[in-house]
């Protein structure tokens, strides 16, 4: 192959390179997800999954909030949820005298409430299912 051959091919290639980058910085997801209020990091289970045993509720919010969770319109009482003020995570595990002992085959609602508990009032609330198979 002459020269000219192997600089196109070479351009070609980068040419390539360049749109597969470009590509990946317009098009890939940026990781923030817009469903979540400010104040609110991650729930688990997640919207709408499918559940197989008795998974835990996982409300993982800023530092410095506290939350109130209410299981199928039933609230947990707080001494039922484990929550660590320097994360802002609070855990729900269903046991022998709490509100769930266990989960029950079908959808469940979930909703928490919070609000910061140093400083001014930030409240908020964020509601969503899943389903124990």
């Amino acid at each position: 192959m002459s020269r000219t051959t192997y600089r196109v091919i070479l351009l070609l290639l980068g040419l390539a390179l360049i749109g597969v980058v470009v590509g990946a910085v317009l098009f890939a997801p940026s990781g923030d997800d817009a469903g979540y209020p400010p104040a609110l990091t991650r729930v688990e289970p997640a919207d709408g999954s499918l559940m197989f045993g008795q998974p835990r509720i996982v409300v993982d919010l800023e530092a410095g909030y506290r939350a109130q969770l209410t299981i199928d319109d039933v609230v947990v009482p707080e001494d039922q949820m484990i929550w660590t003020e320097a994360t802002g995570l609070h855990v729900f595990e269903p046991g022998p005298g709490k509100v769930v002992e266990t989960w029950s085959p079908g959808f469940h609602v979930i909703s928490a409430q919070w609000d910061g508990v140093r400083g001014l009032p930030d409240p908020g609330m964020f509601t969503w299912s899943f389903r124990v198979q």
